[in-house]
């Protein structure tokens, strides 16, 4: 972190050995973003919750060059939070996932979709809720009843053409998502 680390205790005692958790949960985001400019986080109890102990609310900002994550952590259903440290982790595990979640966005990690495939259907078995598609290539391609979209598995023939995308099964390839193409 350029800046450093700032933590508030709000409405409650400023605590040593929480501040130190706090310090070594921060440092260990640096190890998911090399971009962080400020962190700042901001403990408080919960004190207008009706329950025995106080709810801790967990609150974590974190500057980066060209977005800002902040996190507020206040599960008021969740009595584990009653405990600071168990708040705490929570909230640094829901930061880590943001700050992943931007380093990929800004390494271009973008998801693929992979392209429906397009083949016929040269085998049915109505009595076990399959069938196989042959690719273009010669491949056969087993596909199950579920895997069928839009058309009724029943209403299906062989020589249909169709679009599939395809996914490593158990016992081989097959097909993901069966669609006639019309």
């Amino acid at each position: 972190m350029i800046i450093p680390l700032q933590i508030t205790f709000r409405h409650m005692d400023p605590s040593p050995a929480l501040e130190a958790r706090i310090r070594e949960l921060a440092a260990r985001l640096d190890r998911f973003s090399e971009h962080i400019m400020r962190c700042r986080v901001v403990v408080e109890p919960l004190s207008h919750h009706s329950h025995q102990g106080a709810l801790h609310d967990i609150r974590i900002d974190i500057m980066l060059p060209d977005e800002e994550i902040a996190i507020r952590h206040a599960h008021l259903s969740d009595h584990a939070h009653e405990d600071p440290y168990v708040a705490l982790r929570d909230a640094f595990r829901a930061a880590r996932r943001k700050l992943e979640d931007y380093e990929r966005k800004r390494r271009l990690d973008v998801k693929s979709h992979v392209a429906a495939a397009e083949g016929r259907i040269c085998e049915l078995d109505a009595a076990r809720d399959g069938g196989r598609i042959e690719t273009d290539d010669g491949r056969l391609i087993y596909f199950h009843r579920n895997s069928v979209l839009g058309d009724r598995f029943q209403d299906l023939t062989t020589g249909t053409k169709v679009h599939f995308v395809e996914e490593a099964g158990e016992l081989g390839p097959q097909a993901s998502t069966v669609r006639v193409i019309a």
